[in-house]
Parts: structure tokens; C-alpha cells; sequence
């Protein structure tokens, strides 16, 4: 893809759409749209906006601070990462 890099809501998107190919199962799908990122940088500030934008949910959700919701999906990350 050539031209200006898509907008905000366009990367979170794609990005979504990655996310949810890959928890149906449908890997091609999820490589696929991967593919269509125009750039490492795109890629990389979808993600980075869906991340913001799911964690600012589950905030509003939880009443929990952001900090706090933070330390505990880093726990979390931590406790799989030592996960056999």
C-alpha cells in the first residue's frame, strides 16, 4: 500500500480486526490483514491505540485507576511468561 498513512480509526481497525481473526481461529486471515499495515510504524500505533482504547474500557468498567489496571496485566503477563 503507498500513499498517506490511515488515519487513527482505520489502524485501531485493522488492528481489532487482527485481534479478532486470530481468536476464531483464522490465521491466514489475521496475517492477512497484517499485511494490508502499510508500515512497521502504522502497525505498531494501531496497537498502541486499540491497547489505550481497550484498557480506558475496562477502566470506565472496573472503576479501577489506570495505574492500577497497569500493574496488574503486568502481573499477569509476568505469571504466563513463567507458565510452562
Amino acid at each position: 500500500m503507498t500513499g498517506p498513512v490511515p488515519d487513527a480509526a482505520e489502524l485501531v481497525q485493522r488492528a481489532a480486526g487482527v485481534v479478532a481473526a486470530t481468536r476464531r481461529g483464522d490465521p491466514a486471515g489475521a496475517e492477512e490483514l497484517l499485511s494490508v499495515f502499510p508500515t512497521e510504524q502504522a502497525r505498531t500505533l494501531g496497537f498502541y491505540l486499540l491497547a489505550d482504547l481497550a484498557l480506558s474500557l475496562v477502566r470506565a468498567h472496573s472503576g479501577q485507576t489506570m495505574d492500577e489496571l497497569v500493574r496488574e496485566l503486568s502481573l499477569l503477563v509476568a505469571e504466563r511468561a513463567q507458565a510452562p
